[in-house]
């Protein structure tokens, strides 16, 4: 049975970010638009300038940021499993080259051998958590982003995929550059009252000042 189950993604009201949530991903995603990371052939590579980004956060904040970039869900799981850090349960386990051949058969349970393209495993661009001092399992997601720069494409249920990780696809949320404001040289002054904001605004502040290297904009605290 493929691992990926039978969900289909059909809903009527299209799931949105929260106000602060949408604030630090757009800071992102509009700074990668214009300054992308560079690959050794010469392409633009904004999708990884954007995981690069959130990850230094997360390593910033100890490994308590609620957005999590890029973690590796074992898909054969019911309900998926991400792969973590032996020592930091909130961290991304480090894959290196081969480790399908090495880390995934040490569980009997999953399908043998790793088999590319059977979509065994899914790497959700954006995963957002609760609780962020606990792992970015199915319990503690909040909402499973997808970030789509121009002319990138879906990959073939890649969004029933998120749906299952997430649980619900209610929690699943697809983004797109022309979501985000990205033609204000700084985002617009929070017109939501800080104290309403608590933890994300300091997460905002915290992203501007670490990542982004530079103060943050107006009715945002800075660290």
């Amino acid at each position: 049975m493929s691992p990926e189950g039978s969900t289909t993604v059909v809903s009527i009201n299209k799931p949105e970010l929260d106000y602060s949530d949408k604030k630090v991903l757009c800071s992102s995603m509009c700074k990668c638009q214009s300054q992308p990371s560079i690959g050794a052939d010469g392409r633009s590579l904004k999708q990884e300038c954007v995981s690069s980004r959130l990850k230094a956060l997360d390593a910033a904040l100890g490994h308590t940021s609620p957005y999590k970039a890029e973690y590796t869900y074992d898909m054969t799981k019911r309900p998926p499993e991400p792969f973590l850090d032996k020592e930091v349960p909130t961290k991304s386990r480090n894959l290196w080259p081969g480790w399908t051949q090495t880390l995934w058969p040490k569980d009997p349970t999953r399908p043998q051998p790793y088999k590319p393209g059977r979509g065994y495993t899914r790497r959700p661009d954006v995963v957002i958590v609760k609780d962020p001092t606990r792992p970015p399992t199915q319990d503690n997601i909040r909402q499973v982003v997808e970030m789509k720069f121009p002319n990138d494409a879906v990959r073939p249920r890649q969004l029933e995929s998120y749906a299952i990780i997430a649980g619900n696809e209610k929690k699943l949320v697809s983004m797109k550059l022309e979501d985000c404001d990205c033609n204000h040289p700084e985002p617009e002054p929070s017109k939501v009252p800080v104290e309403q904001l608590g933890a994300a605004a300091a997460i905002l502040g915290i992203i501007y000042t670490v990542v982004m290297k530079r103060p943050p904009p107006g009715g945002v605290p800075a660290f």
